[in-house]
C-alpha cells in the first residue's frame, strides 16, 4: 500500500492558503507577502483585545498555521490591550507597515474574509468598544 501522507502539513498548508487566499480576493492581489503582512497584524491585533478565555475560542477556530501565526508572541497576562480606534489603527499601521489612511479598508477587508469562517465573529465583535467593533465590522 502506498504511503500518501509523504508531507504531513499539506492539509495544514492548504488550508491556510485559502483563507490568506479570501483576504487577497478581497484585494484583487496575488501579494502574497502583503497578505501575509496584514491578515498577521489583524490576527495580533484582535487577539491582543480579547479577553484571554474569547482569545482562545476564536484561536481555536482557525486553521492550524494560521493559529500559529495568531498565538506567536502572546502573552496571555497582558491581555486585553485597552485602547481607543485611534491607538488600534496606529498599532496595526504599524505592525501590518501600511499607511494609517489605509486601515479601515484593510480591517474591512480582513473582517470580511474571515466573517464567514469564524463561527463566533459576531460574538466576538459584540465584546469590543463600539469603535472598534465599527473598524472590524465587516
Amino acid at each position: 500500500m502506498p504511503n500518501t501522507h509523504l508531507y504531513p502539513l499539506d492539509h495544514a498548508t492548504r488550508t491556510a492558503n485559502e483563507w490568506l487566499g479570501a483576504v487577497a480576493a478581497q484585494f484583487e492581489t496575488s501579494d502574497a507577502r502583503f497578505v501575509h503582512r496584514i491578515t498577521r497584524a489583524w490576527l495580533h491585533a484582535v487577539r491582543d483585545r480579547l479577553p484571554v478565555i474569547e482569545a482562545a475560542h476564536l484561536g481555536a477556530q482557525l486553521p492550524e498555521l494560521l493559529r500559529g501565526i495568531y498565538y506567536e508572541g502572546w502573552d496571555p497576562a497582558a491581555v486585553p490591550l485597552r485602547c481607543d480606534a485611534d491607538q488600534f489603527v496606529s498599532r496595526y499601521a504599524e505592525e501590518a507597515g501600511v499607511a494609517k489612511q489605509d486601515v479601515p479598508k484593510i480591517l474591512w477587508a480582513v473582517s470580511t474574509a474571515f466573517d464567514e469562517r469564524l463561527s463566533n465573529w459576531g460574538k466576538v465583535l459584540r465584546l469590543l468598544p463600539e469603535d472598534l467593533r465599527a473598524l472590524l465590522k465587516p
